[in-house]
C-alpha cells in the first residue's frame, strides 16, 4: 500500500474488480493505492467498531448506507488500537460530523491511519454486482496520475485471495494482557486472541470475568498456566481452514471437559476440532441486522455478522464427534448458514455472529450468561 493525504477530496480515484468492473470516484482518507477482498456491510451504524474490528484485515468494506461519517469518529468506540480494514468505499461522506464525542472527521481518521477509500461511487450497483459474482479481489487507486485501466487490473489479479490467507498471528496481541473483573472476581477466563474486539473481554469482565487475553500462537500449556475456569476463543481474519494450531488447542481444552465459548472465527475453530469442514461464502454476512434463529429456545435474534466463511454441519441432525455429540444451535433465516455449535456431553458451545456488537444490537448478550452458567455448573 502507498499513501499520502494531501489534498484527498478532490483527487480523482478509481476502483478495480478483478473481473474488469470499474467504478470511479474521488479519493477519500489517504491517496495511494490499496488491495483486498471487496465485502460489504449493511450496518446503517456503527461505522468506527467496524473499521477497526481486526476480522476485516486485508479486507476493502463497502459500506451500503449512502451517508457515512455524520457522527465523525471519536476516542471511545474503536474495539482495537487501529484501523484493520484495506480500504473504505462509501457513496456520500458527511461534509460535517455533528455528534457531542466527536473529535475529528472520518476522512481525517483514515487519512491519518493511511487507509486508502473512495467516495463518490454508486455503492448500490457495487452491492449488487458482489453479491451476484460473488466477493473478489479489488484494488482502490487515487492521485492526479492514475495506470492505465490494463495496468491496474494486473495489479489487482496479482493480489493475494482470501482464501487459504492465514491472518491471525498478523492481528493478535504479541504479548499478554488481562482485563480485570468489573466489581467481584467470580471466574477466570483465558481468551485466546485470534483478532479480538475490544468489547468481547469487557463484556465478560461486566459479569465478574477475569479475562487473561493469549496471543493466537498460545499453546494449551500457556492456557492452563493462568488456571481458567473457562477458556475462550475470538473473531478473528483469514480462512479457518489454515487455523491448525487453533485447532489444536481447541482440542486440547475439549479433551479436558473445561467450559469453552467461541465467537466467529471461534466458532469455526469449534467446527473444525469436532471433524466439521468449513467453506467460503459466496459474498459473506457482513452488518447488524442478520436474523438468526436459537434452535435451543425458538429466539430470532437480530444480529451482527463479520464473515465470510462458515462451518458445514448438518443442520436437522444430531452428530456424533470425538468429544460426544454435537448439533447446530443456531441457524440464519436468510440462507440457512450455520450460525452456531453446542456439544450436548461437554460444556462446549459457539456461534458465528457477534453478541457483543458494541454499536447494536444487543439480542444476543444472553450468550455471556450461558457461559457463565457453564462455568458455574463445572464449578458446583
Amino acid at each position: 500500500m502507498t499513501t499520502s493525504t494531501r489534498g484527498a477530496t478532490k483527487v480523482p480515484a478509481v476502483l478495480v474488480l478483478e473481473d474488469g468492473r470499474m467504478f470511479r470516484g474521488r479519493a477519500y482518507g489517504a491517496v495511494g493505492v490499496t488491495f483486498g477482498e471487496a465485502v460489504f456491510s449493511t450496518g446503517m451504524t456503527g461505522y468506527q467498531e467496524t473499521l477497526t474490528d481486526p476480522s476485516y484485515h486485508r479486507q476493502v468494506v463497502v459500506m451500503t448506507a449512502p451517508h457515512v461519517g455524520n457522527t465523525g469518529v471519536n476516542d471511545e468506540d474503536p474495539e482495537s488500537r487501529r484501523i484493520w480494514v484495506a480500504g473504505y468505499v462509501v457513496r456520500d461522506p458527511a461534509r460535517v460530523p455533528s455528534n457531542w464525542r466527536s473529535r475529528r472527521t472520518l476522512d481525517e481518521e483514515l487519512a491519518q491511519q493511511g487507509v486508502v477509500g473512495i467516495s463518490g461511487v454508486d455503492t448500490r450497483a457495487l452491492t449488487r454486482h458482489l453479491r451476484e459474482r460473488g466477493a473478489m479481489r479489488v484494488g482502490i487507486f487515487s492521485g492526479n496520475a492514475l495506470p492505465d485501466e490494463g495496468t491496474m487490473l494486473a495489479e489487482v489479479r496479482q493480489a493475494p485471495e482470501m482464501k487459504g490467507a492465514d491472518l491471525s498471528a498478523e492481528v493478535a496481541t504479541k504479548e499478554p494482557y488481562v482485563v480485570p473483573a468489573i466489581g467481584e472476581k467470580k471466574f477466570t477466563v483465558a481468551a485466546v486472541d485470534l483478532g479480538i474486539k475490544g468489547m468481547t473481554p469487557h463484556r465478560m469482565a461486566e459479569r465478574g470475568i477475569e479475562v487473561h487475553v493469549l496471543p493466537a500462537t498460545a499453546t494449551a500449556d500457556e492456557v492452563y498456566a493462568v488456571n481458567p475456569d473457562g477458556v475462550f476463543f475470538s473473531n478473528g481474519p483469514g480462512d479457518p481452514a489454515t487455523a491448525d494450531h487453533p485447532v489444536s488447542v481447541m482440542r486440547a481444552v475439549l479433551e479436558r471437559g473445561t467450559p469453552l465459548f467461541g465467537i466467529c472465527f471461534g466458532n469455526q475453530i469449534l467446527g473444525r476440532a469436532l471433524g466439521f469442514g468449513t467453506y467460503k461464502l459466496k459474498y459473506g454476512h457482513r452488518g447488524i441486522n442478520q436474523p438468526v434463529q436459537d434452535r435451543t429456545t425458538g429466539k430470532v435474534e437480530v444480529t451482527a455478522h463479520n464473515h465470510g466463511f462458515a462451518v458445514d454441519a448438518p443442520l436437522d441432525k444430531v452428530s456424533e464427534t470425538p468429544y460426544g455429540r454435537a448439533e447446530v444451535s443456531h441457524v440464519c433465516l436468510n440462507d440457512n448458514v450455520v450460525e452456531g455449535l453446542q456439544l450436548l456431553d461437554r460444556p462446549a458451545f459457539s456461534v458465528q455472529y457477534h453478541p457483543e456488537a458494541a454499536a447494536g444490537p444487543h439480542d444476543a448478550a444472553y450468550l455471556f450468561d450461558r457461559f457463565v452458567s457453564l462455568m458455574e455448573g463445572q464449578r458446583a
